[in-house]
């Protein structure tokens, strides 16, 4: 399992590569999350801003699912909760 300094790295890699930002800030909550039965299982707590062109053209919704989508397993393996921000 990597650490949240680790998985931040690795969510600008993929939201960079997936979304081509003007702007992208990962923020590691996970301090917040201490003795929250989510932050038991190691799993960190992100909040996500973004802006990012392609995602200005859907609906928040359908922005979240794209970015939850291009995060694939990482949503399972590493984030136990993402906040977005959608930014422009």
């Amino acid at each position: 399992m990597m650490n949240n300094s680790q998985r931040i790295d690795t969510m600008t890699a993929i939201l960079t590569e997936a979304f081509t930002p003007k702007s992208l800030d990962i923020i590691d909550d996970s301090h917040k999350h201490i003795g929250h039965k989510g932050a038991a299982t190691g799993l960190g707590h992100f909040t996500v801003k973004i802006n990012a062109p392609t995602l200005h053209a859907k609906s928040r919704i359908q922005a979240h699912q794209a970015i939850y989508e291009a995060l694939g397993d990482l949503m399972r393996t590493d984030i136990h909760a993402l906040s977005i921000v959608l930014t422009q």
